[in-house]
């Protein structure tokens, strides 16, 4: 038995700390004149924990570069194909001709989307072509004997949503309904999973109190109740998700899988934008990866991370609009990070902290920081997040460490709240967590749990 427990151990620690996280993707966008040949860009995502990458068309030397990769990628039929695609199954054959079977299985080909946003460019007829286009391509995939190997779905803007807040209110847009019960009925079907375009920084961009923006990064704050269920949401992402899920609920579709097919903070933009910052993108994205990788899931649907894809891997400097749609980027066309979110394999994650990290306090310091009482889990998973974003070494409370014991989220909380705070400037607003934690003089250390802290 203890050899058992301890292979367990061993197992659940190495899946932890995993490089490769099979939820995580990334859009490969081409509105661009300076993109670094294909090659490079699947050298250097090779080089990161990014899994799939989405491509909004089918380039065939992408996805050739991308061969032999281990990649899942995504690929994408254009508005203007849904069309002919509807009409004629023989079209639909001859795009999986022409952009799949030359390449799959060497280059990794698990979704086909057909179409992006094509509900709401509300054009009746393009809409009520979407299904049969959908229809024709699984046919032929099937006919292709890759049925189950690569899905088909099509792609939708949060737009599509008439109601979401609370997230337990969610409801699509009546207009919408007749064409997505349709639609969901072939992913059931199927198998094959909704795919959505959640933005935190749009929400914030309409509502830019500053407790907005904490929620929209998931940095510590008050939460917002949903009164239709009794949950305290801790952050945007997961209340953007909820509110998809009871959408999906609402219309008999509960089962229906999620996919995040776009998300992402811009790091720069016009002067007259709310929000484009490189702290910020920084904060969003690596906290985003942070909590996909805690695999705690959302409040409606706990214990697994939805796949969700990254806008963007590079700028795209030829986009139209305001300059954040130019910005959006994790790296720059000569390949190097425009911030670090902790997915390179070559550095550790969490991403590093921009002052060193040092194992010892302050000769200065005094006290320790932990949570006050009455807490609830939620906002101490929220500050318990948020601290170990933050570059400081949480592997104590990971499986094996010598905090790990008791495995509670308050346990867990008070040790990085307090590293956290030990290793800022320990002004007091280092410890204050959306007022959820206080500075104490007596030492929390317990056992082999060892609390730096105090005075030396």
């Amino acid at each position: 038995m203890a050899t058992f427990f301890f292979f367990l151990l061993s197992f659940l620690i190495c899946f932890h700390f995993s490089s490769a996280e099979p939820f995580i993707g990334v859009n490969y966008g081409q509105v661009a004149d300076n993109l670094p040949p294909p090659s490079a860009t699947a050298k250097l995502l090779k080089s990161t924990s990014i899994e799939k990458v989405r491509l909004y068309g089918a380039d065939p030397v992408i996805i050739k570069a991308l061969a032999n990769t281990e990649i899942g990628i995504v690929i994408g039929a254009a508005n203007g194909d849904i069309p002919s695609l509807a009409s004629d199954p023989n079209s639909a054959a001859q795009w999986i001709n022409s952009n799949v079977l030359p390449f799959y299985p060497a280059s990794k080909i698990i979704l086909i989307t057909v179409g992006n946003e094509v509900l709401t460019t509300n054009d009746p007829n393009l809409i009520n072509q979407l299904l049969p286009a959908m229809q024709n391509m699984q046919n032929a995939i099937n006919g292709a004997s890759l049925g189950g190997k690569i899905k088909v779905s099509t792609v939708h803007s949060m737009a599509v949503l008439g109601q979401s807040d609370p997230p337990s209110s969610g409801l699509f847009r009546p207009s919408y309904q007749p064409a997505l019960k349709g639609l969901l009925q072939f992913h059931k079907d199927n198998g094959s999973p909704f795919a959505i375009n959640p933005y935190p920084f749009f929400a914030y961009q309409s509502d830019s109190r500053p407790e907005t923006l904490a929620f929209c990064l998931f940095q510590p704050n008050a939460g917002r109740f949903d009164s239709g269920n009794g949950i305290k949401y801790m952050n945007m992402f997961d209340a953007q998700v909820d509110s998809v899920h009871s959408a999906l609920s609402a219309m008999g579709f509960k089962d229906v899988e999620i996919m995040v097919a776009e998300t992402g903070w811009p790091y720069s933009g016009d002067s007259n934008e709310v929000g484009p910052s490189i702290e910020n993108a920084k904060a969003y994205n690596g906290n985003l990866i942070a909590h996909l990788k805690s695999m705690v899931g959302t409040p409606l649907m706990p214990g697994k991370s939805v796949d969700t894809y990254l806008f963007a891997l590079y700028d795209e400097d030829l986009k139209p609009g305001p300059g954040s749609e130019r910005a959006f980027g994790l790296y720059k066309s000569d390949l190097s990070m425009t911030y670090d979110v902790g997915i390179s394999k070559s550095s550790q994650t969490p991403p590093t902290p921009k002052t060193p990290v040092t194992p010892q306090p302050k000769p200065t310091a005094t006290g320790w920081c932990v949570p006050k009482a009455g807490i609830s889990d939620a906002q101490l998973q929220s500050s318990l997040d948020y601290a170990c974003g933050q570059g400081i070494d949480c592997s104590p409370i990971q499986p094996g460490g010598a905090c790990f014991e008791p495995n509670t989220i308050a346990s867990h909380a008070a040790y990085a709240m307090n590293l956290y705070y030990q290793n800022s400037a320990k002004n007091p607003w280092n410890c204050d967590f959306s007022q959820t934690a206080t500075l104490t003089s007596q030492n929390p250390t317990y056992s082999n749990c060892i609390y730096p802290g105090g005075s030396t």
